[in-house]
């Protein structure tokens, strides 16, 4: 039996099998998501901000990159997914309200984007596709079984990663 595994705001979830990860309305959000094809195990964040800094102390580990990725490694680790072995790719970090800024003003996705590519990095987790920028919303599906990743939005449709 599968289900949708839905990843809110500031969450991680991990998964194997046939479940499937799935996060709603990422604006400047961006999600990072993990596969093992030999587990057949995935993870998935939904990052909030693109550092602790940025936000009250908490002991939310979902809510920055930094934190996200080691907690979410250590979930897949309970499939049996193994750092070596995991790719990475991320979506999201749209610049929602980039006509309202000043100009030359750092949007928060581009941000967040940057802040997930330097954590992957960091991790030695090599980034094998990403639907990131622009200045739309997206809702996004990973399988783990197969490392399948769907992206829908109003703006473009579905795409596949």
């Amino acid at each position: 039996m599968s289900g949708e595994i839905i990843v809110r705001v500031a969450d991680l979830r991990a998964a194997s099998g046939a479940d499937i990860l799935m996060t709603v309305g990422l604006g400047s959000c961006v999600a990072i998501l993990l596969h093992d094809p030999v587990a057949r195990a995935g993870g998935m964040a939904h990052v909030l901000l693109p550092s602790p800094a940025l936000g009250r102390p908490d002991a939310n580990p979902a809510k920055f990159p930094q934190t996200a990725l080691p907690r979410l490694l250590e979930l897949m680790a309970q499939h049996g997914a193994s750092t070596r072995r995991v790719t990475a790719r991320l979506v999201g970090g749209a610049s929602m309200f980039a006509a309202l800024a000043a100009p030359g003003t750092i949007q928060m996705g581009e941000r967040n984007i940057v802040a997930c590519r330097q954590v992957l990095s960091q991790h030695g987790l090599a980034l094998t596709g990403e639907d990131t920028g622009a200045d739309y919303g997206r809702t996004v599906r990973l399988w783990p079984a197969d490392g399948r990743v769907e992206i829908t939005s109003v703006a473009h449709g579905l795409q596949t990663l």
